[in-house]
């Protein structure tokens, strides 16, 4: 009996580890090199409609307002979708399927069920004020790799926090 445990449990950590083996993180396709800056770290969105909806995720954010690329993890590391946009287009890459949409506003709304201000997110990750519609953001701890957006207007409001690995 204590044998069986045993090979079950060597089993189960080899079955973890050789799916975490599989999920590596890429970079964001050249993007930081080519165009603009990169950062990663950790993304929550709380958006309080009826019912309150929350979402959280790793993130990398490369490229630049006008061009570039985000991309959300699983706690795992493993990719749960790719937004990507340039001056002409933009388009969600998830779970092997690929949509298309007419602007980045239009995407990231699709892909969070709210209005985000992802262009500005290069000014707030800089450490930079900007303005987004209706959205404030507080880079009191952006020291320590912080920062909270929120919007009141238009409803229903939303939080944003990014925490910057450091």
């Amino acid at each position: 009996m204590i044998r069986s445990s045993r090979l079950l449990v060597c089993l189960t950590l080899f079955a973890i580890l050789f799916i975490a083996g599989c999920a590596y993180r890429t970079g964001a396709n050249g993007l930081k090199d080519a165009k603009g800056q990169a950062w990663q770290g950790r993304l929550a969105l709380r958006v309080n409609a009826e019912p309150p909806q929350s979402f959280s995720a790793g993130f990398e954010l490369a490229g630049t307002p006008g061009e570039g690329e985000l991309t959300l993890y699983t706690p795992i590391g493993t990719i749960l979708a790719v937004l990507h946009w340039n001056p002409q287009s933009a388009e969600l890459r998830a779970q092997g399927e690929v949509q298309k949409f007419d602007s980045l506003d239009a995407l990231a709304f699709h892909a969070t069920g709210t209005a985000l201000p992802v262009r500005t997110l290069f000014d707030w990750l800089s450490g930079r004020e900007a303005d987004a519609p209706g959205w404030k953001a507080d880079l009191s701890q952006f020291g320590m790799g912080r920062v909270i957006a929120r919007r009141a207007l238009p409803l229903p409001s939303a939080e944003l926090t990014l925490l910057l690995d450091q």
